[in-house]
């Protein structure tokens, strides 16, 4: 594996229900900004995603987002950084996927699930073999690690594709955790 210079921030646009969300999200763009790495994500200065891309760019980190011109009456997007207007929602998931180098997933909803389960499909169709990392804030992803665990002893999924899948409680220690594993 390359040496990790992209992190891909996988979040919701939304805060959530717990102040932990929200201040582990800013915390990983501390993080990813400490470990001279680029965060990218979903462009919106909204939510989750909002808040670790702001508090990257705020710590001096690079930062890359990568919106659909339809999203950004929604979302708007953060000024000192760079913003990608795309076309469609399609087209952003497969540029943030291809920009990053590894994975971090913060608590999110059915956009955050959808992008997962496209990247953890991609890594079990051999098409990438970039670190995953989830953050699992007060818990948040161990229904979704179960469900994957479950699909493993039913035999639909490879025990290979699971053992690639990192569950890690802190912000800073997932960070950390993706750089040490891309050396």
């Amino acid at each position: 594996m390359a040496k990790v210079r992209s992190i891909g921030v996988f979040c919701g646009s939304r805060m959530g229900e717990r102040t932990e969300y929200l201040d582990a999200a800013r915390r990983v763009g501390r993080a990813i900004a400490a470990a001279d790495c680029r965060l990218v994500y979903g462009g919106g200065d909204v939510g989750l995603m909002g808040g670790a891309a702001a508090a990257a760019a705020e710590a001096g980190g690079a930062v890359l987002g990568i919106i659909p011109d339809f999203l950004i009456a929604r979302e708007g997007h953060l000024d000192k950084v760079e913003v990608r207007i795309v076309d469609s929602m399609s087209t952003r998931k497969k540029q943030l996927i291809e920009e990053s180098d590894a994975y971090i997933i913060l608590p999110g909803g059915t956009g955050t699930l959808e992008e997962v389960f496209d990247v953890v499909s991609r890594q079990q169709l051999g098409l990438h073999d970039k670190p995953i990392v989830f953050l699992n804030t007060a818990g948040f992803w161990a229904p979704v690690i179960e469900l994957i665990n479950h699909t493993v002893r039913e035999g639909f999924t490879p025990q290979s594709l699971a053992d690639h899948l990192d569950l890690v409680d802190e912000a800073e220690a997932a960070v950390a955790h993706l750089v040490e594993m891309m050396g």
